[in-house]
């Protein structure tokens, strides 16, 4: 609503702006033009009026009516009908563009200047009286006009100009039309890899209309070399979105802002959310510089939150329930993801040689291994066990290297449902009983009193909620839906004495005013997912990845690129 009001109101004035400037313009109109003041108030015929006193022709305004293509057309003829009343600087131009109503209205009350008649062509006759003179063979005629003409830019003006439109045009198509990201985790292994490149379409979902409005183009969120953001909050707008192209159908990929990304701690090498902090799932490192207050918090608006790309493997109003590893969306078992990897123990109980490089041609990297690199690799591939992630094909393929390999997958059950427990040496049981503490506040909804027993590989029942839908809310079940109703919906809540208010009020149930979606990695153990941080709120979608346009291994160009990478579809689900 507030972006309606704001463009009604700027419309407006710019009306009223455009019935001043006609009105100055109608004493040195053509003979065959015609114009009232009034035109100007009159929809789409302002426009095709304008587009007469530039020197186009009227019908060249219905060009306005085309997305995205109307921002340049209306640029042009913002800086044509500046130059047909004579106002030729650079900064005319910028101002005429980017502050029309103002600008505008201060031409309409500038003395000095008049109309000249329709700039462009002005500047035809002018070329073609160039061009006579040329065909004549009066050289010197044709270099006095040129050197005289009053349309002559500077080189340097007309290399901003150029680059001014060049980064209007790719920011605009960035903001609107297509982006690219780059996989920078294996969460998404094996069908996304690190270091492919996705064109991401955000016409398929629908386009939002942006929230942050001052920033700097073709940045997302930082500038280089870790200097800040690229923004900033205020002046802001309210985002809408316009109608989508096709739905989100379940185990689509998508591009969304990270839910919890409106408080962060930026560190070197990835960023953590306040409530990746709160909740214990920070890395130990960083951990201890946000512990000792070395690390700002910032607040980002939703537009501005991290990229995330995961596959929605439920839409609202599903339910979701991993038993075993395996997840089953309404009760069903889902069908895997192509290549879907899990993480598996190995014992080397025949001392084999497991040569990295092998494992590396086989689609294996160092983080794979819980490893930075290959060296540390190679070393934890020489222990008796070890842990490693990898899908099917890559499980048989290192099974083949000898007979000796035991591999054995890991399933996080709840300490009630491991039976084998008890059978563990005393240490190890302490061990466990440890881990079990350190990860109970971990996962979604990060409540262990109501919801006690849930893991990785042992997780729900859960309702993705739906738009319409009204739930109960109490005690025993609001950490489900804190963030919805408090952040991404907007209300006052507050939980005292056993009740739960909202906008101050007692509640006792609540109706989702927005879908939710339910987003996994397809890299089953390593995936900072719905999991760990809920539900993904519909506004929060970016766009749909469309194919793979580049691809290099791990990210990096010294190490290759894949070539049979390059083009292929990032939605299918083979």
């Amino acid at each position: 609503m507030g972006l309606l009001i704001f463009l009604v109101i700027s419309y407006l004035v710019l009306c009223y702006s455009l019935s001043i400037v006609f009105a100055k313009a109608i004493p040195n109109l053509p003979e065959d033009m015609s114009l009232k003041a009034g035109d100007a108030w009159i929809p789409m015929v302002n426009f095709m009026k304008w587009a007469e006193l530039v020197g186009r022709k009227s019908s060249f305004a219905f060009w306005l009516l085309v997305p995205l293509v109307n921002v340049f057309i209306f640029a042009g003829l913002c800086v044509d009908l500046a130059r047909s009343f004579g106002q030729f600087k650079f900064m005319d131009s910028f101002l005429a563009v980017v502050a029309s109503p103002i600008y505008f209205f201060l031409l309409g009350n500038k003395k000095e200047a008049n109309y000249e008649g329709p700039i462009l062509k002005r500047e035809k006759e002018y070329a073609q009286s160039i061009a006579t003179a040329l065909t004549r063979g009066e050289q010197r005629k044709a270099d006095r006009l040129i050197s005289e003409s009053p349309f002559k830019r500077s080189g340097g003006r007309e290399w901003a100009e150029a680059i001014i439109f060049a980064v209007s045009a790719a920011a605009l198509i960035r903001l609107f039309v297509f982006e690219m990201f780059t996989i920078p985790t294996s969460s998404m292994e094996g069908s996304l890899l690190v270091g492919d490149y996705l064109l991401v379409s955000k016409m398929h979902y629908g386009i939002r209309t942006p929230k942050t409005i001052a920033m700097i183009p073709l940045l997302h969120n930082r500038l280089p070399f870790d200097l800040g953001e690229s923004y900033f909050e205020k002046p802001s707008l309210d985002m809408a979105r316009l109608p989508a192209l096709e739905d989100i159908d379940r185990n689509d990929p998508i591009v969304f802002n990270y839910p919890l990304g409106d408080s962060v701690y930026v560190l070197p090498g990835r960023t953590w959310s306040a409530e990746d902090y709160r909740f214990g799932n920070v890395w130990p490192r960083h951990n201890v510089q946000i512990k000792k207050g070395n690390v700002e918090l910032i607040t980002r608006p939703l537009d501005k939150k991290d990229h995330y790309v995961k596959r929605a493997v439920a839409i609202a109003g599903d339910v979701v329930e991993i038993r075993d590893r395996d997840l089953f969306i309404n009760g069903e078992r889902s069908k895997d993801a192509p290549n879907i990897q899990f993480q598996y123990q190995v014992t080397n109980t025949s001392n084999a040689l497991i040569p990295f490089e092998k494992l590396y041609e086989w689609g294996i990297s160092a983080e794979d291994l819980s490893a930075n690199n290959a060296n540390e690799a190679k070393q934890v591939l020489a222990q008796k066990a070890f842990y490693i992630v990898m899908n099917q094909g890559q499980l048989d393929k290192l099974q083949g290297i000898s007979p000796g390999l035991k591999i054995e997958p890991l399933n996080e059950l709840a300490p009630s449902k491991d039976t084998t427990r008890r059978s563990y040496p005393l240490e190890v049981q302490e061990r466990l009983a440890e881990r079990d503490e350190a990860n109970k506040f971990k996962l979604f909804p990060h409540d262990p009193k109501n919801f006690p027993e849930w893991t990785k590989d042992n997780y729900g029942p859960i309702t993705v909620p739906k738009a319409g839908v009204t739930v109960a809310i109490g005690p025993n079940n609001i950490a489900l839906f804190t963030r919805i109703i408090g952040v991404y919906e907007g209300h006052d809540l507050e939980v005292k004495g056993g009740a739960i208010y909202i906008d101050g009020q007692q509640a006792k149930e609540y109706t989702f005013e927005q879908d939710y979606f339910w987003a996994m990695g397809d890299n089953r153990h390593s995936s900072e997912d719905s999991r760990f941080w809920g539900f993904v709120p519909a506004d929060h979608i970016v766009g749909k990845p469309l194919f793979i346009w580049f691809s290099t291994k791990d990210a990096s160009m010294k190490n290759g690129i894949r070539w049979n990478r390059i083009f292929k579809n990032a939605t299918q689900m083979e």
